[in-house]
C-alpha cells in the first residue's frame, strides 16, 4: 500500500507552505528518515523526512504553494535496489548486441519535474542540456541556466555600442513566502497602529571604554565577546521597570503588561529579516544574553530558525547601524507596542563640562504605539536607556 506524504502542520497560524526544493528525485528509493523535500513557511524553512520507505512518486512541483495536509508525493512499495558485482563468467553473458541497452540503467539527460517544466517553457530540448544531477539528471539549476534555441531573425542593422544605450534587461523574481509575510506584517503595523517615533543621542565613549577595559577578561571568563547588543538589551530591561507599558500589548479592549521581557533581536539573513526571541532577558547576565543572541543568530543565518524561536516577543531591538544607517524610524513588530532602533556610531562635536570635544555618538530611536504608550513613558524610557548607556556601571550595580 502506498504511503502518502503530506504537508505537516508547522504552527497554529500556518495554513500553507511553498515547496522550496525536492531533495530526492522522482523514482528514487526512499528509506525511512530520509529527507525528501524542503518546505518554506511564513516564518522559516523546514525539511520533511520520510515516515516509511518505498519508491518516490512526486505529485507537486518545486515553487508550488501547497496547503497544510495536501498530498505532495507517495512512497510506492518496491524492492530496494542492490548493487551487484560484475560477473566474470563469460558463458552466461548475453551477446554484446543485446546487452548494450541494458548495460546501464542511468537515465541520462532526464529532467526532474521542476526542470522539465522550465525547459518546456523555454522551448529547450532536454537532449541538448548536460545534466549535473545524479546519473546525469537535469536539475532545476541546469534548466534555469539553459539557453533557449536561437530563432531565425532578419539581419539586424549594426547595433550601437552597448555603452551608448545601456542595458534594458529586467530581472523578475517571485517573492518568497517569508518576504510576502514581512511585507504584509509591516503594512499592517503602519495601518493599524498609531505609530510615532521619538529620538535621542548617546555618547558611546563610556560604554566603549568599559568594553575595551574588560573585553579580554570577559572573553577569558565567558568564552564570548561583550557586544553592544547585550548592553542595549540590559539597558532596555532595566528601563522597563520604570516604564512597563513600553513592554505591553493591546489585546482587544485590554492592555497586557507582562512581568518578563522576551526580547526580539532583528537579524538579517539571506531569506530576509527575522526576529528570534531571547526569553526572560530581564533575568539574564550580559554573558548569557550574548550567548543566546549568538545561538539564535547562527540558526537564522544557517536557515534553521524555527517558528518557536521567533514567536512571543514583547519588545524588539533592531540595529541598522551595522549597515551604515545614521537615523531611521523602525516599524513596530506587531503585536508588540514598541521597537528600539540602534544606528551607526559617528565622531561628532559634543559639549562636556562647557567644552567641545569629539565623541563617538549614536542616534537611537523608539517607535511606539501611541494608543497604549504616551509621550511620558516613551520619552522617559528612551532617556533612561541613554543614561544607562552613558553610565554603564549603573547597569552592573543595578542602580
Amino acid at each position: 500500500m502506498a504511503i502518502e506524504i503530506k504537508v505537516p502542520q508547522a504552527g497554529e497560524s500556518v495554513t500553507e507552505a511553498t515547496l522550496a526544493a525536492w531533495l530526492k528525485e522522482d523514482g528514487d528509493y526512499i528509506e525511512e528518515g530520509d529527507l525528501i523535500c524542503e518546505l518554506e513557511t511564513d516564518k522559516a524553512n523546514m525539511e520533511l523526512p520520510a515516515d516509511g520507505e518505498g519508491v518516490l512518486k512526486i505529485m507537486a512541483e518545486e515553487g508550488e504553494d501547497v496547503k497544510v495536509g495536501a498530498i505532495i508525493a507517495t512512497l510506492v512499495p518496491g524492492e530496494k535496489p542492490v548493487s551487484k558485482p560484475a560477473q566474470a563468467d563469460t558463458q552466461t553473458t548475453a551477446p554484446a548486441t543485446s546487452a548494450a541497452p541494458a548495460a546501464s540503467t542511468k537515465n541520462i539527460n532526464h529532467p526532474s519535474p521542476a526542470a522539465a517544466k522550465i525547459l518546456n517553457e523555454k522551448g529547450v530540448n532536454p537532449s541538448s542540456v548536460s545534466g549535473t544531477g545524479k546519473d546525469g539528471r537535469i536539475t532545476k539549476a541546469d534548466a534555469l541556466s539553459a539557453s533557449a534555441p536561437a530563432t531565425k531573425k532578419e539581419a539586424p542593422a549594426p547595433a550601437a555600442p552597448v555603452f551608448v544605450n545601456g542595458s534594458r534587461e529586467v530581472d523578475r523574481q517571485k517573492m518568497s513566502r517569508l518576504r510576502k509575510t514581512i511585507a504584509r506584517k509591516l503594512t499592517a503595523a503602519k495601518n493599524e497602529t498609531a505609530m510615532l517615533t521619538t529620538f535621542n543621542e548617546v555618547d558611546m565613549k563610556p560604554l566603549m571604554d568599559m568594553r575595551k577595559k574588560y573585553q579580554d577578561n570577559f572573553v577569558k571568563t565567558h568564552d564570548i565577546k561583550l557586544g553592544f547588543m547585550s548592553l542595549f538589551t540590559k539597558a532596555c530591561t532595566i528601563a522597563m521597570r520604570k516604564h512597563p507599558l513600553v513592554n505591553a500589548q493591546i489585546d482587544g479592549e485590554e492592555m497586557v503588561v507582562p512581568s518578563y521581557v522576551d526580547m526580539g533581536i532583528a537579524v538579517s539573513s539571506d531569506k530576509g529579516l527575522v526576529v528570534p526571541v531571547v526569553r526572560n532577558a530581564e533575568s539574564m547576565s550580559l554573558a548569557q544574553i550574548e550567548k543566546e543572541i549568538k545561538r539564535l543568530a547562527t540558526k537564522a543565518r544557517d536557515g534553521k530558525i524555527t517558528i518557536d524561536d521567533m514567536s512571543g516577543g514583547t519588545f524588539t531591538i533592531t540595529n541598522g547601524g551595522v549597515f551604515g544607517s545614521m537615523l531611521s524610524t523602525p516599524i513596530i513588530n506587531a503585536p508588540q507596542s514598541a521597537i528600539l532602533g540602534m544606528h551607526n556610531i559617528v565622531q561628532r562635536p559634543w559639549v562636556v563640562d562647557g567644552k567641545v570635544e569629539v565623541r563617538p555618538i549614536m542616534y537611537i530611536a523608539l517607535s511606539y504605539d501611541h494608543r497604549i504608550i504616551d509621550g511620558k513613558d516613551s520619552v522617559g524610557f528612551l532617556k533612561t536607556v541613554k543614561e544607562l548607556l552613558e553610565d554603564p556601571q549603573r547597569m552592573i550595580l543595578d542602580l
